[in-house]
C-alpha cells in the first residue's frame, strides 16, 4: 500500500484532549475489534458514552459501542452515571472539540475562546490582524509536543478543514520526538474513530517532499468527511499533521 501525498493547504495543525473528571477503576480496555488496547481509569458513563482517564492524566469520552464486548459487559455492572463535574456530551457532528464542519469564522472563534482544551498566546484584539491560523494550540502536550490549529474555509466562509500540526522541528527529532507524537495521535484517533481505512507505518523522512503531506492513516468520520494522520516537511523542517476535511479521501492501494 502506498501513502497518499496531499498538497498542504497553507499551514497545518490539530488533535485532541477532552476535559477532565475524577473517579477511578483502572483496567485494560480494548476496541471492538480487539486491535487497540490501552490502560485507563473508569470515570463515568451513560447508556451511550463512557469517560476514561489515562495514566498520563488525559480524560476523554467516546461511544460505548467502540469498546469490546467484555468492556461493555463490565460497564453494565456499573451504575449509569455522569460525574458531577463532567462536561455535557459532545456534539456528535463535532470534528475537534466542539468545532463542526460548516461553522462560520465567528462561531469557530467563539468556540475556541470558550474551550477548556485549547489556549492562545495572542491577545484576542490581534485575531483580526493575524487570523485564526496558528493562533490557538492544545493546552496539553500530545506525545511531548503541543499541536497548533489551522483552518481552511469555503468561499462562503464556512469551515471545511481543520488541522493539528506540531511546530516545525529539525531533522534530528524526526525519529524520536515527532514519532512519539505521531504514535500517540494514532492511538487517540483509533479509539475515537475506530479501525482506520488505511494504517501504514511511520513515514520515512526520505520519502517526504517540501510542502507535501504524507498520510500514514486514514479514518472515515461518522458525520461525513475524513481524518488523516501523517508527517510533512517545510523548508527542511518536519512536523506531524492531522487533517480533518470534508473531502471523502480513499486509501490508495497498489498491486
Amino acid at each position: 500500500m502506498s501513502l497518499p501525498k496531499i498538497m498542504l493547504p497553507r499551514l497545518l495543525s490539530l488533535l485532541l484532549l477532552l476535559a477532565g473528571v475524577l473517579h477511578a477503576d483502572s483496567r485494560n480496555w480494548k476496541s471492538t475489534n480487539g486491535e487497540s488496547t490501552f490502560s485507563g481509569e473508569f470515570v463515568s458513563h451513560d447508556t451511550k458514552r463512557v469517560t476514561i482517564r489515562r495514566a498520563d492524566g488525559r480524560v476523554f469520552t467516546f461511544d460505548v459501542a467502540k469498546l469490546s464486548e467484555d468492556d461493555r459487559n463490565w460497564l453494565a455492572t456499573k451504575d449509569s452515571i455522569v460525574a458531577d463535574n463532567a462536561e455535557p456530551a459532545p456534539d456528535p457532528n463535532a470534528v475537534f472539540d466542539t468545532l463542526c464542519f460548516g461553522d462560520t469564522r465567528k462561531e469557530v472563534e467563539g468556540k475556541l475562546k470558550a474551550s477548556k482544551n485549547v489556549e492562545t498566546l495572542v491577545d484576542e484584539t490581534f485575531f483580526g490582524r493575524f487570523g485564526l491560523n496558528g493562533t490557538f494550540r492544545t493546552k496539553q502536550k500530545i506525545g511531548g509536543l503541543y499541536c497548533e490549529l489551522f483552518f481552511d474555509w469555503s468561499e462562503g466562509g464556512k469551515m471545511k478543514e481543520i488541522s493539528l500540526q506540531t511546530q516545525p522541528k529539525d531533522a534530528d527529532t524526526y525519529d524520536d520526538l515527532l514519532r512519539n507524537n505521531w504514535t500517540q495521535l494514532a492511538e487517540l484517533l483509533t479509539m475515537l474513530h475506530g479501525k482506520p481505512l488505511q494504517s501504514a507505518g511511520y513515514p520515512q523522512m526520505g520519502d517526504l517532499q517540501n510542502d507535501l503531506f504524507l498520510a500514514s492513516h486514514i479514518w472515515r468520520l461518522e458525520g461525513g468527511g475524513t481524518a488523516m494522520l501523517g508527517t510533512s516537511m517545510q523548508v527542511n523542517q518536519y512536523m506531524v499533521v492531522v487533517r480533518f476535511t470534508t473531502e471523502k479521501i480513499n486509501p490508495v492501494n497498489t498491486p
